[in-house]
């Protein structure tokens, strides 16, 4: 039986077409290809490959040092450190001004400058078919009202063309572009910082670059001496003993590249000027307290500007540095709006403020927040800079807290 078997099967084959050795050897592949998948499916059948790699990131996490960590969860704007002074000398947020107007805080030196609305906002907007203007601030002390320590912010706008904004600081308080003794801070053209006609330079790091078109914050300390420029959260420039004594300042803005054609909005908003550069931890042991205009938030809300992160920073470190120091955080506003608004309003903004500093480490035990709304005033309401001083947020000293 068993011979007839192979019998027929020889006599199968003999029948079949001729089929040529590489048919063969490929069916053989195939079936060898698959066979060797379902082995590898089977040994990989119930293995956890993502508990393994989250326990090796575990592991290279263990081996970091701690300052990576705590860079990889830095805050935004968590290393800057500009304070700016704390009575306000000179506030522009274009707050009623007629579009196609001259701004009314301003005097003009050169060139035509106008008030805009640009997305909402109100801004002063240097045309683009101007080589460039020049501008400067209508001061109630004219010629000499820069004191030894001083602050200017201010946004300005990057296009594309735009050139730059210069901020001209002046030893006599003359309204000439270019006297004797002139000290020249240039910002903005490719994202980078100079002093007197680029002798201090510096570009911002590519981390911190942004593509066109877009916002930036500009501030500027000078104190006795000292002059740094910073652009958003970065210090580009830093010089230890600058000569002369600034008493004035103008502002200047003009287009890289004259007779284009296009939009390339050249413009600024939210000038402040203000006066004072004292260290935080001294006003505190002067006055049991610190105040500050310098943490400010979105118009008629609670949210934090990422400009106010330099005081923030600054109180973290004090907090940090003396832990048997607690706050009793305290919003103000000015008198604009509803009396129970603001009253919310300022301890909306003191618990935001307290939030952030949580966020940044410091015990939430250690303060309280209260809102004063427009009950505690520091200057009158009738002026941008009274109202200015008076939107404001006070570390005040209180006891520790009970456990």
């Amino acid at each position: 039986m068993k011979n007839i078997f192979l019998f027929l099967i020889v006599g199968f084959f003999l029948q079949m077409p001729a089929v040529s050795e590489a048919q063969i050897l490929g069916k053989l592949k195939k079936k060898a290809e698959k066979q060797v998948e379902k082995e590898v499916e089977k040994a990989l059948e119930g293995e956890p490959e993502e508990p393994q790699a989250e326990e090796k990131q575990t592991k290279e996490d263990q081996q970091k040092p701690e300052e990576t960590k705590d860079e990889q969860v830095a805050r935004p704007w968590s290393k800057y450190d500009f304070v700016p002074g704390e009575t306000v000398l000179f506030e522009d947020n274009l707050e009623g001004e007629q579009n196609g107007e001259f701004p009314s805080q301003w005097d003009l030196i050169d060139g035509y400058v106008e008030n805009a609305l640009f997305s909402g906002e109100n801004v002063i907007r240097f045309p683009i078919e101007n080589s460039g203007a020049t501008i400067k601030p209508l001061m109630k002390k004219e010629g000499d009202y820069l004191p030894e320590k001083f602050t200017i912010e201010f946004d300005m706008y990057l296009s594309s063309r735009t050139s730059k904004y210069r901020v001209y600081l002046w030893d006599k308080g003359k309204s000439n572009r270019r006297p004797d003794g002139l000290h020249a801070i240039e910002v903005g053209y490719d994202q980078e910082a100079s002093y007197q006609g680029g002798k201090m330079q510096r570009k911002l790091p590519e981390a911190s670059q942004k593509p066109y078109p877009h916002w930036r914050h500009v501030a500027i300390s000078f104190n006795v001496r000292a002059l740094k420029i910073y652009i958003d959260q970065d210090r580009l420039v830093m010089i230890p003993n600058v000569t002369g004594n600034p008493t004035a300042l103008s502002i200047q803005a003009s287009t890289y590249d004259f007779g284009q054609t296009g939009d390339y909005p050249t413009m600024i908003r939210n000038i402040r000027i203000a006066e004072g550069a004292v260290k935080l931890y001294d006003r505190f042991i002067t006055d049991g307290k610190i105040v500050t205009n310098g943490i400010k938030f979105d118009s008629g809300k609670a949210t934090l500007k990422l400009e106010s992160m330099g005081v923030i920073n600054e109180i973290v470190k004090l907090m940090t540095e003396h832990p048997e120091i607690n706050f009793s955080v305290e919003g103000h506003t000015d008198s604009d709006g509803d009396a129970q608004f603001n009253i919310d309003l300022s301890e909306q903004r003191a618990n935001t403020v307290i939030n952030e500093l949580v966020a940044r480490g410091i015990d939430g035990k250690r303060m309280v927040a209260k809102g004063f709304g427009e009950d505690v005033p520091v200057a009158d309401n009738t002026s941008p800079e009274g109202k200015a001083n008076n939107r404001r947020v006070e570390f005040v000293k209180m006891d520790a807290p009970k456990i």
